[in-house]
């Protein structure tokens, strides 16, 4: 890495996971898509049951991924390998441990749990039948991030962008095999979701069974402590993934208490598939970055790592003004795909959309801040910022500024916590820059000359 300039850098590493992890995001907008057409109305809320715990199992799956990944990028750029692979066997474990609880509880509560999450009567069976294939298939979809991320910190970010992109796209092709030439029905969509996991590790696993790269399982002696510091330092990326899912169940309760009704519900919705396309984005290109900062930092390359990370912010900067130009232009468009006939939501997401996400570039200059000091060691200031962006600011807004303002400022809460979260960012980073600065200046400063006095006794020629 120390070899490549920091734009090379930067599209070698940032660009694959942003893609992959958008064709993820498509997929799922996919989903919605052949069960709406198939199934309806009532196969579309029985899927949506187990969108929390879809949504809980990739924020478990990138925090193990983030945490393992900045622990083995320190260790390779000190060149200790030996503990680098200690930390890949644990990560795996630890995977398999978490998945396997999943799949055996979630099994035994399904009905509690669908029950929990709001399946009505009418809808229950099918929820159960759905959300039954994603806890029983859990552990794929934690193995299938978490060695996506490894192979990143392994130098192989092709292949992850490829594992993730193949597991999205025969997601789409099962979605029309099970659904309509045969007529599975919503236990179709289901496995048909649980299956791109399961493709994506299979692309996958060749690296490391087979030794391509650096890490690999061996025989090792696992720690405890190993396992506490991937959990630590991932923390920061398990609450920034699943903030969407905080924000959206904020928003849901919010929009009702407003009077907004089922219209609302739905325009809602529609603005949450853009949402996670927006913030796919960002997100992917984050965790692309992680193993680039993490080394760079190991080896003390600093100046490299500050360029790269200026490099990122205008790039993200413009990724997010592009993406605010095409809501604008073309976001009715977008929305007519999920409902045609239902004009009042379409008009409502139209009208809304543009508010609602009108500071999210700054979205991307807080993940970009999250994931560079998570990877660079300072996980309780990463966490700061994830919680902020979250469940600090959102509610708060979303409580207050229709009663100032009226229920039209609703749909400006979500930038403002955005703009809000940037101010704290820019502020701690200043002071922190002020800090070092004068601490540096209490050192004292020595020349060449200095160097040569300290190892052959004293000159008549001193600099400070």
């Amino acid at each position: 890495m120390n070899e490549l300039g920091s734009r090379r850098l930067f599209f070698k590493y940032a660009v694959p996971q942003m893609v992959g992890l958008l064709f993820n995001s498509i997929y799922l907008i996919m989903d919605g898509v052949f069960i709406g057409n198939r199934l309806g109305r009532i196969g579309m809320a029985a899927a949506a049951i187990s969108v929390p715990v879809i949504e809980i199992l990739i924020a478990i799956s990138m925090a193990l991924a983030s945490g393992a990944g900045i622990m083995i990028s320190d260790r390779l750029g000190r060149e200790r390998l030996g503990e680098a692979l200690r930390i890949f066997k644990a990560s795996i474990l630890l995977s398999a441990l978490v998945g396997s609880a999943v799949a055996l509880l979630g099994n035994h509560f399904c009905h509690g749990i669908a029950g929990f999450l709001g399946a009505t009567p009418g809808i229950h069976d099918q929820a159960v039948g759905y959300l039954r294939y994603i806890v029983l298939f859990s552990p794929f979809l934690l193995f299938s991030f978490l060695l996506g991320g490894l192979a990143r910190n392994d130098g192989r970010p092709g292949l992850a962008m490829t594992a993730l992109t193949l597991g999205s796209l025969s997601n789409v092709v099962l979605d029309y095999l099970f659904l309509f030439p045969m007529d599975m029905g919503i236990e179709g969509a289901a496995l048909a979701t649980a299956i791109g996991p399961v493709v994506s590790v299979i692309v996958l696993l060749p690296h490391f069974l087979l030794k391509r790269g650096r890490l690999y399982l061996e025989k090792a002696t696992i720690r405890w402590k190993d396992w506490l510091d991937i959990l630590r330092l991932g923390s920061p990326s398990f609450v920034m993934e699943f903030s969407i899912g905080i924000i959206t169940f904020i928003y849901n309760v919010a929009i009702v208490k407003n009077g907004y009704g089922e219209i609302g519900l739905a325009a809602y919705l529609v603005i949450g598939y853009m949402m996670l396309i927006f913030l796919t984005l960002f997100l992917g290109m984050a965790e692309g970055l992680q193993p680039v900062f993490s080394y760079l930092q190991s080896v003390g390359n600093h100046g490299k790592n500050d360029e790269l990370l200026s490099f990122a912010r205008c790039f993200f900067l413009a990724i997010g003004i592009s993406c605010y130009m095409g809501i604008v232009l073309f976001g009715r468009d977008f929305i007519s795909i999920f409902s045609p006939e239902e004009i009042a939501m379409i008009d409502l997401a139209e009208k809304a959309s543009p508010v609602y996400f009108a500071g999210f570039f700054l979205a991307g200059f807080n993940i970009l801040a999250i994931s560079f000091r998570q990877s660079t060691g300072r996980t309780r200031s990463a966490m700061a910022i994830s919680l902020l962006r979250s469940v600090a600011i959102p509610p708060v807004l979303i409580g207050l500024l229709p009663l100032i303002l009226g229920r039209e400022s609703i749909w400006a809460c979500h930038s403002l916590a955005e703009a809000g979260t940037a101010c704290y960012i820019f502020k701690t980073t200043r002071r922190n820059e002020r800090w070092e600065e004068r601490w540096e200046n209490r050192l004292p400063r020595y020349t060449v000359e200095d160097e040569r006095t300290t190892r052959s006794g004293p000159s008549t020629s001193r600099s400070t």
